[in-house]
């Protein structure tokens, strides 16, 4: 039987197109063959056909529908449309007529649309709970979590101000996640878990957030909030739940008394008693803007500082906008006990930290003030810092520090005064902070740079604070034990240098040593981290372990172990005194990656024995699913705690290789290589290919070279993660009863922008991205998994802009590209972006050559353009693509801008997420899988090959104009099925 006799039994389609090509016939009208059989014919789902038309071919595609129901009334799915698209026929990809006509029929139409029903799939799968353990390590909670929210969420009012977004109604920040449930589970003997109890008498709806557990375990503390009739929510109320019973109840009895999270929240002080951020009962109604200004908006530097800041958002503007920050932001604090009793301590005022001493005596209280400012955030308002007792009388101030728009924006400057205000965690109530002694200006150069000081809170009247430590890098943090331990941290970006102290704090004779020195770029050579173990005051120290018959001090250090083969985690038993260490623990290396999360055998104080630990590790691999284990030593026995299934079993089988290769200047360059499950090159051919990264800027090349991950690890898929695409099948007939998947995915191939010694890496931006880019480009191409023609390129934020750079500078690697939430062009940030610290009139020829927007003539490849249109990310305003679009535009090139309202720098709303993958992926289909730019070539590279005279029979099909039908006889039709994939 003819295949032209074979077109016309559908006869049921009303068509006027030419015929279709071979490949895409119905397979149920063929003769019945094996290996064919007729459970692998049988069609997975009903779907109705349309014809759609490419300028080199005709075929036709199935159209999926779907039932239009709630809030998705206005969804369209994928292929809805029925205009034709072109494939990118031109070696620039360029489009059709028709496809043209599509795209402006796309522009014009409204509403939300969904991508295939695979992406969609993976997107809307159920997440899993995220865990929490009982102090006492006893009890486990499992905290549900919903799926993506609606849109209706993000678009509730919202204020901008002073560098953050309020939700009023809430009087919390907006656009905040939830859970939806707790579930408590008994940890028992052998890491089983016993049933669950549920926490009760929650009403119904109830979004929780900030979900903590009382110091001795036995209560759990969290905010709720509940849907309102008119869509809103309601104000946060404080609710306590009872570990045992399950049962809960709010903290307060009166039902007027409300949370106010703008900042801090609330704390527990002890086992009984919590610290809560109320907001005022005598407040009245938010103030209302005056229809008329009482007067010009006028900002003055005739003093003549020098106010450099980078691009921030949502900052005030006017005398209204800080009389609203100030109604939102303003709490009462109020020490309510489980029993009901209730006392408001303090004034009203904006309290952004509240934090009480480990001996449960006293309260450290941050608060911001006046004079605010229109060109910083509000973490640089003026800023009081008192100490006062647990009952809430004032003990005396710490500091009161100025307004800080002067902050330098050199890496490593810092505010002047005192900063890092904390408690010690190995005390009742000592303090500890740094200060600067440069200014706070890192080109400042002197020594010491930051000096660590400390004072206890209950001090005699005129006694100074003690210096603990001068270092003459910045100051980096603190690890505390005892008074014979504690580890100090500081470091220098421009240098990349870490170095970490070894300090006695109760020995002043003791001279402080240095345990390490070194470059954090360098993670073949990290040492890992002190683990720490908890205290019965809630704090944690560094956990010292003692060795039988052996008087040395030891402490775990808990490494990622890179390596050459990717990472290895460890953990080192390392003496402090000596600098000798033994490796106790380590990942398996074949199969699985396995890391430590914390000690769980910390109940009991002082030195643990380490034939007594017990640890809390996770284990996954390439295809199984994180799970947590109990191991217990000395048998070093682990025992499963958890047994999530695979989020995505559809890719339960999907191909993931850590691979390396060289740029053409000698650098090391490694990626992460995706491909589909039961796919192999050698018998199904190359794939479209989309790959997906984000430049990163070094110091030295080797340091550059060096792998980062494992291979081993999980392929955890987000929502709008370019893994998505690994699952895509092909839009044909033929996925109807054969799956076949269409793309590779390259996953952040490393794009080191490197400068070494006093060059600056980003006055070689373009030549250093353009050569990583094509030796990631050589490789697929090499290893037979890419077409060349068909590579697509794509990244978020500093990726995107690393996107439009690549399309400008290096047109031959890709076929199109994706930008989301980017900026491109560097003279609307001109006080410095990502990890440059020079000003545009610093270094005027980089921002300039770093910018797309400044090559937009040069933009051939179609590109496509996201953003949320509430982005409030420093330096990526949605203005950024409003303007690289219309430069876009002013050229001709073939590109696409779609605005997410409501959305930020990163996308929440389920409808958005939906549409950013539809856009996406109809891109991809249109300009990627679809490029037929060297078909031709293909061909004739096939004419000599009497090997393949019938692939190169059927690429001609795939190439041809439409004309009519070349026949086949149905065995060779069948020879085709077995290998579907050698057509694309």
């Amino acid at each position: 039987m003819r295949l032209h006799k074979v077109y016309h039994r559908l006869s049921h389609l009303s068509v006027s197109q030419p015929p279709p090509p071979p490949f895409l016939l119905l397979l149920n009208q063929l003769p019945d063959c094996n290996p064919l059989s007729s459970s692998f014919l049988r069609p997975k789902r009903s779907r109705s056909l349309s014809l759609r038309t490419h300028s080199t071919t005709t075929s036709l595609k199935p159209v999926r529908t779907m039932t239009s129901s709630g809030r998705f009334h206005n969804l369209v799915p994928i292929n809805a449309t029925s205009a034709a698209e072109d494939g990118g026929g031109g070696s620039n990809g360029s489009a059709s007529s028709a496809a043209t006509a599509e795209t402006d029929e796309l522009a014009l139409g409204g509403g939300y649309r969904l991508p295939p029903p695979e992406l969609r799939d993976i997107v809307d799968a159920p997440p899993l709970p995220a865990l929490s353990f009982s102090p006492q390590r006893d009890k486990i909670i499992f905290l549900k979590r919903r799926s993506l929210p609606p849109l209706s969420e993000l678009a509730k009012p919202e204020e901008k101000l002073a560098g953050i977004r309020i939700d009023g109604k809430c009087n919390t920040r907006s656009r905040m996640s939830s859970y939806t449930g707790i579930g408590i589970h008994d940890l028992m003997n052998e890491g089983k878990l016993g049933p669950e109890k549920e926490i009760i008498g929650l009403p119904d709806g109830a979004k929780l957030n900030f979900v903590t557990w009382s110091t001795d375990g036995r209560h759990l503390s969290f905010g709720i909030r509940v849907d309102e009739e008119d869509g809103s929510s309601s104000k946060l109320r404080v609710w306590i739940a009872d570990v045992e019973t399950g049962k809960a109840w709010p903290l307060f009895q009166s039902p007027e008394i409300y949370l106010n999270a703008v900042f801090d929240n609330f704390v527990w002080v002890n086992n009984s008693t919590l610290l809560v951020c109320t907001i005022p009962t005598s407040r009245g109604n938010p103030p209302k803007k005056p229809l008329v200004p009482s007067g010009p908006k006028i900002q003055s530097n005739e003093q003549k500082n020098i106010i450099q800041a980078r691009t921030y958002q949502d900052l005030l503007k006017d005398e209204y906008d800080e009389e609203l920050f100030e109604y939102y932001a303003t709490s009462q604090l109020v020490l309510a006990s489980l029993d009901g009793t209730v006392k408001a301590i303090g004034p009203p005022a904006i309290y952004t930290s509240i934090d009480p001493s480990p001996d449960q005596k006293f309260l450290l209280i941050s608060t911001i003030h006046r004079p605010y400012s229109f060109t910083v955030p509000c973490g640089r308002f003026p800023k009081k810092v008192d100490l006062w007792t647990a009952d809430g009388e004032f003990v005396r101030e710490l500091c009161d520090l100025p307004l800080a728009e002067d902050i330098p924006i050199a890496f490593n400057s810092v505010r002047k005064g005192m900063r890092s205000i904390n408690w010690r965690a190995d005390k009742p109530s000592t303090l500890y902070w740094v200060e600067t002694q440069d200014g706070g200006d890192a080109k400042v150069d002197v020594s010491p740079r930051d000096i660590v000081y400390t004072q206890a809170a209950e001090t005699l009247e005129g006694e100074q604070p003690t210096i603990f430590h001068k270092l003459d890098l910045r100051y980096g943090g603190i690890s505390w034990c005892d008074d014979s331990l504690a580890l100090v941290y500081e470091s220098w970006y421009k240098t990349r240098r870490v170095r970490t102290w070894v300090i006695s704090p109760g020995f002043g004779d003791v001279s402080p040593r240095l345990l390490f020195d070194r470059s954090s770029e360098d993670v073949y050579s990290d040492p890992g981290s002190p683990m720490l173990r908890r205290t019965p005051a809630g704090t944690y120290v560094i956990a010292k372990v003692k060795k039988e018959n052996d008087e040395g001090t030891y402490v775990i250090l808990n490494g990622s172990g890179a390596t050459p083969a990717g990472n290895i985690p460890f953990l080192d038993l390392f003496d402090i005194n000596t600098a000798s260490k033994e490796r106790i623990w380590e990942s398996d290396k074949e199969k699985y990656y396995e890391t430590v999360v914390a000690l769980m055998s910390d109940q009991k104080e002082g030195e643990l024995n380490i034939n007594q630990l017990k640890l809390l590790t996770s284990k996954e691999s390439k295809t199984e699913n994180t799970q947590y284990y109990l191991e217990t030593w000395p048998e070093k026995k682990a025992y499963q705690i958890t047994n999530f299934p695979h989020p995505y079993p559809q890719l339960a089988s999907l191909q993931k290789e850590m691979i390396k290769y060289q740029r053409k200047d000698g650098v090391q360059l490694t990626a992460t290589l995706y491909l589909p499950p039961g796919y192999e090159p050698s018998r199904d051919g190359p794939l479209p290919c989309l790959v997906w990264s984000y430049p990163g800027e070094f110091k030295s090349k080797d340091a550059a070279g060096q792998v980062r991950g494992s291979p081993n690890e999980f392929a955890g898929i987000g929502p709008t993660s370019a893994l998505l695409w690994l699952a895509r099948r092909h839009d044909s007939l033929l996925s109807a009863f054969v799956d076949i998947k269409m793309f590779a995915i390259l996953s952040g191939p490393t794009i080191p922008i490197i400068g070494e010694g006093e060059e600056e890496a980003n006055d070689r931006y373009v030549e250093q991205l353009v050569a990583s880019a094509e030796a990631a480009v050589e490789e697929v191409v090499r290893r037979g998994v890419a077409h060349p023609d068909k590579i697509a390129v794509g990244g978020h934020s500093y990726g995107a802009f690393m996107t439009a750079n690549l399309l400008a500078h290096a047109p031959h690697l890709f076929c199109c590209g994706i930008a989301r939430s980017g900026a491109y062009n560097r003279t609307l940030t001109p006080f410095g972006f990502q990890n440059e610290d020079r000003t545009l009139w610093d270094a005027t020829s980089t921002y300039v050559e770093m910018s797309p927007f400044m090559a937009a003539n040069k933009i051939k490849k179609p590109i496509l353009l996201i953003h949320g249109e509430e982005d409030n990310n420093s330096g990526t305003l949605t203005m950024q693509s409003d303007r690289f679009f219309n430069a876009l535009k002013g050229h001709g090139a073939l590109s696409r801008l779609v605005i997410l309202p409501f959305e930020s720098h990163g996308y929440a709303a389920r409808e958005s997420i939906m549409h950013v993958l539809w856009e996406s992926d109809r891109w991809l289909q249109t300009y990627c899988v679809s490029n037929t730019a060297n078909a031709n070539a293909d061909l004739n590279a096939c004419k000599d090959d009497s090997s393949k005279e019938t692939i190169a029979s059927e690429s001609k099909v795939v190439a041809s104009a439409g004309g009519g039908v070349p026949e086949m006889e149905d065995i060779e039709l069948g020879k085709f099925l077995l290998n579907p994939r050698s057509s694309l």
